[in-house]
């Protein structure tokens, strides 16, 4: 069986395009005729944007408390996500007595599953480290007027002519060793599923002042992200992005910088190889609260594979013609639509015929782009062709084959699934996708629009 290995964006399937033209002359050559017929171009634009993150969020509210605030010894942050195979977590949260020091995992991030893709658990504390943001100029840790519990307000102190993010140094010989301050836990609750545990294990002694005095290290809220490449947060030797570090490591506020890492969060969309058809009687492709014909249509929605649909629908009484869409535009090789990439087919159609087609939604289960049965209309009442934007009539379908899971983070969606059809069999009808997940708005990921020549 042919399939789409959305792992590595390759294509092994291309079925030629099956077309019926028409004509615009009569048979002596003697001029223009009545036109019963027009030649279409449709276009299938992936309009959505990549996304640089998985996901990202806010820990701010401690564990048993009913509002956001700080924790001292004993007090812990938790918070749960999803991930899938090839993730990493990061996070930062302020060493609030400090000018703006910050605890997190190195720029790299921390790897939730090992090289065999099993989930990893445990005790992260020693992969955690105390960083200096180098937005201010350090004063001595737990004296300094400049630092959050004795600042007039958010922002006072001098620049750090350093102006790179670096591990922190204790240039004041009072920097107690991380687990004295921090103990992070990860444990996973699902096949892709986990929660992390932030626990402030300081106590009244652990950070020692110059003045004799000592006290508790407490921690401000944070944020964490989900990615796949380094440096989400920061990277060392470099400036800080400009995206809100500065004001969570120098303030304890956390608010710019995950509303920066929510913008670039979320699935990145892609678009599979499909098949299209003109019409004259409806369901050409499937049945909408019926099960699937086992005619294509599963392969097509789990695996992104067009070729056996294809091969049947030619046989479907009411189909005047029909094809595959494999080739995005501008390449030269069959394979996937990614964000700002389209589809374009073309056809001949008359009077009295309909549109439909079908394309993978490639981060589900069994998820795909069509119009409804009847189809999208090619010619108005009085014979005009229908041009512009049609993207209002296509709807997200489950083919009602497999089992979904998260979107973008199922073990058996196209570009995780170890080979075609490895998915817990559903037995269920061709629906508009109504599962308890989120997807984005179709308008949102997808264009089409028609065109005449």
């Amino acid at each position: 069986m042919s399939w789409i290995n959305f792992s590595k964006i390759a294509v092994f399937f291309v079925v030629p395009l099956i077309m019926v033209a028409g004509c615009s002359e009569d048979d002596n050559g003697n001029g223009p005729m009545e036109v019963t017929s027009r030649n279409f171009t449709v276009t299938l634009a992936n309009i959505s944007e990549a996304k640089a993150f998985s996901s990202s969020g806010v820990f701010n509210t401690p564990v048993g408390a009913s509002q956001p605030g700080a924790i001292g010894p004993g007090g812990a942050y938790e918070f749960s996500f999803s991930a899938a195979p090839g993730s990493k977590l990061s996070f930062a949260t302020m060493f609030v007595p400090s000018n703006d020091f910050f605890y997190a995992p190195g720029e790299n991030g921390i790897d939730l599953f090992d090289g065999s893709g099993n989930q990893n658990s445990g005790d992260i504390t020693p992969m955690i480290q105390l960083w200096d943001a180098g937005t201010e100029i350090n004063q001595e840790p737990g004296l300094g007027p400049d630092q959050a519990q004795r600042q007039s307000g958010p922002n006072t102190g001098a620049i750090d002519p350093l102006n790179q993010v670096r591990l922190a140094a204790d240039d004041f010989n009072n920097l107690p060793p991380v687990s004295n301050v921090i103990q992070v836990t990860l444990t996973a609750m699902a096949p892709t599923e986990f929660t992390l545990r932030i626990e402030n294990v300081s106590t009244s002694t652990t950070l020692q002042t110059s003045d004799g005095g000592s006290q508790a290290v407490p921690m401000a809220p944070g944020v964490w992200v989900v990615h796949s490449e380094a440096g989400p947060l920061f990277m060392s030797g470099q400036m800080d992005y400009g995206d809100g570090l500065e004001a969570l490591a120098e303030d304890g506020d956390p608010e710019s910088l995950a509303t920066a890492l929510d913008g670039e969060s979320g699935l990145t969309n892609i678009l599979a190889p499909g098949v299209w058809v003109v019409h004259n009687s409806a369901d050409p492709l499937f049945t909408a609260n019926l099960a699937d014909r086992n005619e294509g249509l599963e392969v097509l929605a789990e695996d992104g594979d067009p070729a056996m649909l294809a091969s049947n629908v030619v046989n479907r009484s009411g189909v005047v013609s029909s094809g595959i869409f494999n080739t995005p535009d501008g390449a030269s090789q069959p394979g996937p639509v990614l964000p700002g990439n389209s589809y374009s087919f073309s056809f001949t159609a008359s009077p009295g015929e309909y549109l439909s087609f079908a394309s993978m939604f490639v981060q589900s289960n069994d998820l795909f782009y069509a119009p409804a049965g009847m189809g999208i209309m090619l010619f108005e009442a009085d014979g005009q062709p229908v041009t512009g934007a049609v993207t209002s009539q296509i709807m997200l379908w489950d083919a009602g084959t497999e089992v979904n899971e998260m979107p973008g983070i199922g073990l058996h969606q196209a570009p995780r699934q170890s080979g075609p059809n490895d998915g817990v069999v559903e037995n269920g009808t061709v629906r508009l996708v109504n599962d308890g997940y989120s997807y984005p708005a179709t308008a949102d990921v997808i264009e089409v629009s028609i065109s005449i020549q």
